[in-house]
């Protein structure tokens, strides 16, 4: 509704804007003329960025010129063709008006009064209370994934520690990556899209739950690089989503509620406020 009052407002403000100055009583010189109605430089007032160079404003000011151009012949099209009671918008223009209003003011009160903080504990109980509602699209995993270059060295080493669940093997593994590897990622207690990992990989599979319940290490090369993936736990689709990969879906849902709440309530207020002034009277 707010789109379509933006249009209409436009369109009309173009309409008479450039009506109201039609040659007589403007000192500007025309851009362009439809029948008797003209588009004067003021009319294209703040559509140019100045950091754009005199190519794309000389493309801009084409582009809006023969928009209002084509606007102007759809007018007078339907100027003549619809009759007095098609041609009456005033009572649309009055409902996008009340609703823009509306809108306007609301959104006021929400920027003044809504709390924009949702805490952990918020999403945790919603997603405790909800998880069947948050189903796995896409596989995902927790593991541990490196590249290196194919010359390093020690990778004989490199591949017990990435399998070993020993703390000091977790540390060598540390220090070894923080020394020669071209990219580390430790997610052994974060789950994550198997999909992002799988673009970093030389790796060509078409059925992505097959392969992670068959495989639980692998080790990739190509002509510059060795990649090795251990893979500690996965989900495939279908299954509930951890919540580390819908905290931010649970956020935007509790702030819509919230934000519904406060809009309900605060119609609420208005109404009974109104009723208890005698400001309203159903008549039967």
């Amino acid at each position: 509704m707010r789109n379509c009052f933006y249009i209409i407002l436009v369109f009309l403000v173009l309409f008479t804007s450039s009506c109201s100055r039609n040659g007589k009583g403007n000192r500007e010189t025309p851009i362009a003329r439809v029948t008797n109605v003209y588009l004067y430089p003021s009319d294209m007032e703040g559509i140019f960025d100045p950091k754009l160079n005199e190519k794309d404003s000389i493309d801009i000011r084409k582009k809006f010129i023969e928009k209002w151009i084509k606007k102007q012949l759809l007018l007078q099209k339907a100027e003549l063709n619809l009759n007095f009671e098609q041609k009456d918008v005033s009572k649309q223009l009055d409902d996008y008006r009340t609703a823009l209003l509306i809108y306007k003011y609301e959104e006021m009160l929400l920027r003044q009064q809504m709390d924009t903080v949702v805490n952990l504990k918020e999403i945790e109980d919603y997603y405790n209370k909800n998880s069947n509602n948050f189903v796995l699209n896409q596989p995902a995993m927790k593991g541990v994934y490196i590249k290196l270059h194919s010359n390093s060295p020690y990778q004989e080493k490199l591949e017990h520690w990435i399998r070993s669940d020993n703390p000091e093997d977790q540390k060598q593994l540390d220090s070894y990556c923080f020394q020669y590897a071209r990219k580390y990622d430790y997610f052994n207690d974060q789950w994550i899209y198997f999909e992002a990992l799988r673009k970093q990989l030389p790796l060509h599979v078409t059925d992505i739950d097959g392969f992670l319940r068959n495989n639980k290490y692998v080790a990739l090369h190509d002509s510059a690089f060795n990649y090795y993936l251990n893979i500690k736990e996965f989900k495939v689709s279908g299954n509930t989503a951890p919540i580390n990969l819908v905290k931010e879906d649970i956020s935007r849902i509790l702030l819509n509620k919230r934000k519904m709440q406060l809009l309900q309530n605060l119609e609420n207020d208005i109404y009974n406020n109104a009723y208890n002034r005698d400001k309203i009277e159903i008549y039967k």
